[in-house]
């Protein structure tokens, strides 16, 4: 896992915890490569009975499968308007976080958890702030 070391965690105004930056990160920069556990079709299917449902990415180009992020991958919170993105790379069993915006230090950093920074459809879930 690879990171950049001012990251922290602490509590997000849009809800629970949050990933921020301590240092200004200029647009298209590396903020964090996670590896992931895959979760099989099956067990996908059981984790909604889970409190790791709210934790997974769906994974494979049919995304049949989930994959839980470590390192910080699956802590960072959803926006409409996000300062990043999140890559899926298969074959590396990993997802990259990177900005899409200049971060300022000190700020949060969100990704669209639809997967296109673009998409404003709506959430398989119900957050009142986003």
């Amino acid at each position: 896992m690879q990171h950049i070391p001012t990251l922290f965690i602490t509590h997000s105004p849009l809800g629970g915890r949050g990933v921020f930056v301590g240092e200004d990160l200029p647009a298209g920069s590396i903020i964090e490569v996670c590896p992931v556990i895959i979760i099989s079709e099956v067990d996908k299917k059981k984790i909604h009975e889970t409190f790791l449902h709210d934790y997974y990415f769906l994974w494979g180009t049919d995304e049949k499968r989930a994959a839980i992020a470590l390192g910080y991958g699956s802590l960072y919170n959803h926006s409409y308007t996000p300062n990043a993105q999140f890559v899926a790379i298969e074959e590396d069993e990993s997802i990259v976080i990177e900005s899409i915006l200049p971060i300022e230090a000190g700020s949060e950093i969100t990704i669209n958890y639809n997967g296109d920074s673009a998409d404003k459809s709506p959430l398989w879930f119900n957050k009142t702030k986003m």
